[in-house]
């Protein structure tokens, strides 16, 4: 059958481009591992921060000490005012600073509010929440203490309860580390099989417009046979790259993840059907998408200036609920976003096939939508090629 063919000369075309084959197998299996083992240690230890203390009071002395001994950050300057603390983060030696006022020490006295001031620099998000997350904990064991000794007429048990009237433990559910990897990483994993897609299919599209006639050669004659060769000839494309991704993305969401030790509750079996319609769409809307690429090198801008917002507008490293309804309309295009949200449920919640329906059908819909553009775009060019072929003629 034509079909079988056409899946053989594709994995062949694939085989023989290096350009493709890197994009196809290298980066799918050295990305992940690489980007991985980047943020393996899934929390920032140590951050600089430089201290202004205009205070110079006993209390304000307690306060970085306690805040130096903290695992997360690490007091690396004392500077004389806040000129020379926003220079030290201008030249990277700091990443915040914590500041104390002059009337520090005396508001509290009077049993005023007292102030500590901190500046975080935000272009690195783990240094901001080591940062605030330091100072907060800080704060809340020294107001502790401070009502304590105001409230000495009591037993200390009074003191306690007033200090602390509701006692709580804080267990995180899921991103049981609290880490950079078990939050972000999953959500980057899935979208590396439909950019790395993207990147092939689109590269390969780039090759044949350099050569259209003699690649979407002439099938026999007859309109019926005609468009059944298309069908065959675009769902053979898309069957090869299935199969070759599927091996890619079984490696991402199950082996990587447990080399690595991230939190991983998926079951095997709905997981294969959960990804099995992100696979089908992805193919479809990759062969879609690369009617846009005239030349390889084409593609590589695409990719470059559409990955970030991919994965901001997911819902994963920014609120679903906080992001406009344009821009959510937007992410329905891609089903990198549906494929995002069911694996990260999957994945670090140990939700079930059931409870991703909506990212489930959301998937088949999108992969017979791209399927209909394919094909639609298939027919059009075949058409074209042969206008051109009869003038030339």
């Amino acid at each position: 059958m034509k079909y079988f063919e056409y899946i053989i000369d594709e994995l062949c075309a694939i085989l023989k481009d290096e350009g493709v084959l890197l994009f196809f197998i290298f980066l799918p299996i050295g990305y992940p591992l690489i980007y991985s083992w980047i943020y393996n240690n899934e929390v920032a230890r140590d951050v600089p921060v430089a201290v202004v203390d205009d205070s110079h009071s006993a209390l304000s002395r307690e306060f970085i000490r306690k805040y130096d001994a903290m695992p997360d950050v690490s007091v690396a300057l004392q500077c004389k005012d806040m000129n020379e603390a926003k220079s030290a983060i201008g030249h990277g030696d700091v990443y915040g600073i914590i500041y104390f006022p002059q009337d520090f020490e005396q508001k509290i006295g009077r049993m005023e509010q007292g102030h500590v001031s901190v500046y975080c620099d935000m272009s690195y998000m783990l240094a901001y929440k080591a940062i605030f997350q330091s100072a907060t904990a800080i704060s809340g064991v020294m107001g502790a203490e401070i009502q304590r000794h105001a409230l000495q007429k009591y037993t200390a048990r009074d003191e306690e309860i007033s200090a602390h009237p509701v006692e709580f433990d804080e267990v995180p559910i899921f991103n049981t580390t609290g880490g950079y990897g078990n939050f972000i990483i999953p959500g980057v994993l899935v979208l590396i099989i439909q950019q790395a897609m993207l990147l092939g299919v689109g590269m390969l599209a780039g090759t044949r417009r350099e050569d259209e006639k003699s690649y979407f050669r002439r099938p026999m004659s007859g309109i019926v046979i005609q468009r059944r060769a298309i069908v065959q000839r675009t769902l053979g494309n898309a069957t090869a790259y299935i199969l070759l991704f599927a091996v890619m993305l079984a490696w991402i969401t199950l082996i990587v993840p447990h080399i690595f030790g991230f939190v991983s509750m998926v079951h095997a079996w709905d997981l294969f059907l959960f990804l099995l319609p992100y696979l089908v769409a992805c193919s479809f809307f990759a062969i879609t998408a690369s009617e846009m690429v005239r030349y390889r090198e084409n593609v590589m801008l695409i990719i470059v200036y559409t990955s970030l917002p991919m994965l901001f507008i997911s819902g994963i490293s920014w609120p679903q609920s906080s992001i406009s309804g344009f821009w959510q309309g937007v992410s329905c295009i891609f089903p990198s976003t549906f494929a995002i949200r069911g694996f990260v449920r999957m994945n670090s919640m140990g939700a079930l096939l059931s409870d991703c329906v909506t990212e489930y059908v959301a998937l088949w819909v999108l992969a017979i939508v791209y399927l209909a553009f394919s094909l639609i775009i298939a027919i059009r060019r075949e058409r074209r090629l042969m206008r051109e072929v009869k003038i030339e003629d």
